[in-house]
């Protein structure tokens, strides 16, 4: 597949799941209107749980703003899936409501990598607010990984897939993938999305951009969060697109 469209300005649309992140979203739509303004026509948030909206600039934001209220809460594929079923623009953008900027635009650089050739999809790399380098490149989920991962503390030596705290793909590659598989309800989805790209012979292209990112995972606080991690990872170990990747030489 070809990536051909050029990144003039304003061809992205970004799409962010809040569950009661107001306050994060809040600063986060004013960092993009501050830094990335040129580059995003649209910003379609998803209130997942009710919550007030965010206060517009007394100038108004430079971008389209889309506010869905879900009446139930859904899950993160579906909530993304459903915000960008309808986009028009070249580019789309998952993006979590507790990214920063860092005081720079990540979306230039995101863009020019996501326009290239047989690329998939690019991502920036993530810092936390002391600048210590995040854990957002991953192995593909064997049990051997994970041992490797959480009972001696290596860190993975291959990128299989990478988190999905910010992620830029063209548009027809988004289509062409259907999406995050809405099966997978909070876990899992970025590392199925990842492999499905990588199987259909796209690449996964981290650019020369930086986001912050704290990383904090509600399945190493919460039993209810765990419960769903583990259930989201035996649903992916037990898929066609898992054992496809452990044949085609992914591990």
């Amino acid at each position: 597949m070809k990536n051909t469209r050029s990144t003039d300005s304003r061809e992205l649309a970004v799409s962010i799941v809040s569950h009661g992140h107001g306050a994060c979203v809040q600063r986060l739509l004013e960092e993009l209107a501050r830094w990335s303004a040129a580059h995003i026509q649209r910003v379609v948030l998803t209130q997942n749980i009710p919550e007030s909206p965010p206060q517009a600039p007394a100038q108004g934001w430079p971008f389209v703003l889309q506010v869905i209220k879900n009446t139930m809460p859904a899950g993160f594929a579906a909530n993304h899936n459903r915000a960008l079923a309808d986009a028009t623009e070249p580019f789309v953008c998952i993006l979590n409501p507790d990214v920063a900027l860092a005081g720079a635009d990540p979306f230039a650089a995101l863009l020019r990598m996501a326009s290239r050739e047989g690329v998939g999809c690019a991502f920036p790399s993530q810092i936390d607010a002391s600048g210590r380098g995040q854990d957002f490149e991953r192995e593909l989920p064997t049990l051997a990984a994970l041992w490797r991962r959480h009972g001696q503390g290596r860190a993975d030596a291959r990128v299989d897939w990478v988190n999905a705290a910010c992620l830029v793909l063209p548009l027809s590659v988004w289509q062409r993938l259907g999406g995050f598989d809405a099966r997978y309800f909070m876990y899992c989805e970025d590392v199925d999305l990842c492999l499905r790209l990588r199987l259909a012979g796209l690449q996964l292209v981290r650019a020369p951009a930086q986001i912050v990112h704290a990383g904090q995972r509600a399945s190493h606080r919460n039993w209810r969060h765990f419960f769903w991690h583990l259930r989201s990872l035996v649903r992916l170990w037990q898929s066609p697109v898992y054992a496809q990747a452990r044949k085609l030489g992914l591990r």
